[in-house]
C-alpha cells in the first residue's frame, strides 16, 4: 500500500466535489462528483449552484473515496482541505465538512492551496517531484508559470496572465463557436478536424520588449470574435473546425514557449505541465515536441488528475506532513484570493 502518511484531501473550489486518499505518493483513491450539468445552461459556473452542490455531494463523495481506499476515517493521519483560490461559498462548504471531519476523527487538519496541489498531484502518476522544477499552470481561472523548489513552501512566481486565463480563453471562444459548455474539451475535439495554420491569429505578449513569462490571451479572444464577425457580415459559414485550431495553436504556443524559454533561463531540466488545460492534447503535444528538442524532462498528469479532484489535495497534505508543515488547525480560514505562493490563512 506504500509509505508515508496517510491523508485525506477535499476538494470543493469551483464546480467538483472531490474526495481523495493518497498514501505517501500513492494514489488510493479518487472520487469527484462534478455539477457541470447544472451550470451548462448558464455558460458558465454559478457560484450558488455550486456551493449547493458540494453540500448535497460532500457525504457520498466521502464514503466512495473511503470505501474504494479500504480505509477508515479514524486510519488516516491527517486531512486536508482547499482553502483558496476558489468561489467564496464552495470553499466554505469543503473547509466547514474539513473541520467537521477533523473533529470527530480527532486528526490534524492543514489547510491546502488549491494552485500548488495542481502541481503536487504529479507525484501521485510519476513519483518524487524533482527539484527544483519549473511548472507551467494552466486552467480555467490561473495561467502561472512557477520555479519550484519545494511545492510544500518553496514556489516563486516567474510570471502569469494579466487578463484573462488560458482556461477561460478557451471557454469564451468554444461559447463564440457555439460549442458545449465547458468550451475547452469541446473545442479541442473541434481542432482535431481544423487546419491550425488556417488564420494567422495574434500571440500575446511575445515581442522582444514584453515580460519573458507573462501571459496575455484577451488579445487573442478578441481577434477570434472580430474574425468570425467578419466571417458572418460576408454571408460565409464559420468554419469551425479551422478556427478552433488556429485558436487553439495559438495558445498553445505561446504557452509552450514561454515555459520552454523559463526552464532555460533558470537552468532546469524538467517541467511539468498542470492543471486543466494540460488535458489539452495540442498543448500536450506542442509541450513534448519543444521539451524534446531542448533536452528537457516533460511530466504531465493524466487527464482526470489535471482537473479539479480531491486526489490533488491529499498529496499535496502528506508533503505537508511529510516536510514538517505545522497544521493549520480547526481555525484556519478560506481565501478566495489567495496567490499561488500563498499558505493557508491563519485562523483567529
Amino acid at each position: 500500500m506504500g509509505e508515508g502518511p496517510l491523508v485525506l484531501g477535499i476538494e470543493t473550489s469551483c464546480d467538483e466535489t472531490g474526495v481523495g486518499v493518497v498514501r505517501g505518493e500513492v494514489l488510493l483513491a479518487d472520487a469527484v462528483a462534478s455539477s457541470v450539468e447544472s451550470h451548462a445552461r448558464y455558460g458558465g459556473v454559478v457560484p450558488e449552484v455550486a456551493a449547493r452542490a458540494h453540500l448535497e455531494a460532500m457525504v457520498p463523495t466521502m464514503h466512495r473515496a473511503l470505501d474504494e481506499s479500504g480505509v477508515a476515517l479514524d486510519d488516516v493521519d491527517a486531512i486536508a482541505v482547499t482553502v483558496g483560490p476558489g468561489l467564496a461559498g464552495a470553499l466554505l462548504v469543503g473547509v466547514a465538512a474539513g473541520k467537521a471531519y477533523a473533529f470527530a476523527a480527532g486528526k490534524p487538519l492543514y489547510g491546502v492551496n488549491h494552485l500548488a496541489a495542481h502541481v503536487a498531484v504529479d507525484v501521485v502518476e510519476h513519483g518524487t517531484l524533482p527539484a527544483p522544477c519549473v511548472a507551467l499552470l494552466v486552467s480555467g481561472g490561473h495561467t502561472h508559470l512557477l520555479h519550484v523548489r519545494e511545492v510544500a513552501g518553496g514556489i516563486e512566481e516567474l510570471g502569469s496572465t494579466l487578463d484573462d486565463a488560458a482556461g477561460e480563453a478557451f471557454d469564451k471562444v468554444g461559447r463564440l463557436l457555439g460549442l458545449q459548455f465547458p468550451g475547452g474539451p469541446h473545442l479541442d475535439v473541434a481542432a482535431r478536424a481544423g487546419n491550425p495554420a488556417a488564420i494567422a491569429f495574434p500571440r500575446g505578449l511575445t515581442g522582444p520588449r514584453d515580460a519573458p513569462y507573462d501571459f496575455s490571451f484577451s488579445g487573442l479572444k478578441t481577434a477570434v470574435g472580430r474574425w468570425v464577425a467578419a466571417c458572418e457580415r460576408a454571408g460565409h459559414e464559420v468554419p469551425v473546425a479551422d478556427v478552433a485550431a488556429s485558436f487553439q495553436e495559438a495558445v498553445a504556443d505561446v504557452l509552450t514557449a514561454k515555459a520552454v524559454r523559463a526552464c532555460r533561463d533558470v537552468g532546469v531540466a524538467d517541467l511539468i505541465l498542470a492543471g486543466g488545460v494540460a488535458a489539452n492534447s495540442r498543448v500536450h503535444a506542442l509541450a513534448r515536441e519543444r521539451c524534446d528538442g531542448a533536452g528537457i524532462r516533460l511530466r504531465v498528469p493524466r487527464p482526470r488528475l489535471c482537473t479539479d479532484n480531491g486526489a490533488m489535495i491529499a498529496a499535496l497534505g502528506a508533503r505537508m506532513v511529510t516536510t514538517g508543515v505545522p497544521p493549520a488547525g480547526l481555525g484556519v480560514r478560506t481565501d478566495p484570493g489567495l496567490p499561488v505562493t500563498g499558505m493557508a490563512p491563519a485562523g483567529r
